[in-house]
């Protein structure tokens, strides 16, 4: 198989041009001989991209669907080693932990709101609102400061996310 003088890439045999870059091949298939008279350079690996994502989106997408993702991140191969998404993984499903835990006890709570009808109704109705948009901002937050390559640590959990992304 010939590559592209030029850029590295496979160029398919007869082709004129290289089908990536545009630049001229010979009529053999193989690189077009610079003007220079220097033999063609070897493929190199600049075209080629990688298949993962980097650290700090990596790190964002473990926020994505709370522990879920972090589990994820925390099993595959590549990201499992790399501390920043470690750190991240395990705030995600600590968060996602905390945030279920709340979920039960302002059931509980609101239930008992919900016993009462009126103004106890009203106010409990308006503080779930704020709690739960409270909650997404902070997700949103979290997303973000991974996305940026920041570590923000949440009070008591990115103290524990810290400690087990060490190990």
């Amino acid at each position: 198989m010939a590559f592209c003088s030029k850029c590295g890439s496979a160029v398919s045999e007869g082709s004129t041009f290289c089908s990536v870059c545009g630049s001229p091949v010979s009529s053999a298939g193989g690189p077009a001989a610079s003007s220079a008279g220097a033999p063609p350079t070897p493929p190199s690996s600049v075209g080629a991209t990688s298949a993962g994502l980097t650290s700090n989106v990596a790190a964002a997408l473990s926020y994505l669907f709370t522990f879920v993702t972090g589990i994820i991140f925390l099993v595959l191969e590549p990201y499992r080693r790399d501390k920043f998404v470690r750190f991240h993984a395990f705030q995600s499903i600590a968060f996602g932990i905390a945030v279920i835990v709340l979920e039960i006890v302002w059931h509980i709570i609101a239930s008992l709101g919900f016993l009462s009808f009126g103004f106890f109704f009203a106010i409990i109705s308006l503080i779930s609102l704020l709690i739960w948009l409270a909650i997404f901002g902070l997700w949103l937050f979290l997303m973000y400061k991974a996305y940026n390559n920041e570590t923000f640590m949440l009070p008591v959990i990115g103290e524990w996310a810290s400690k087990q992304a060490a190990n």
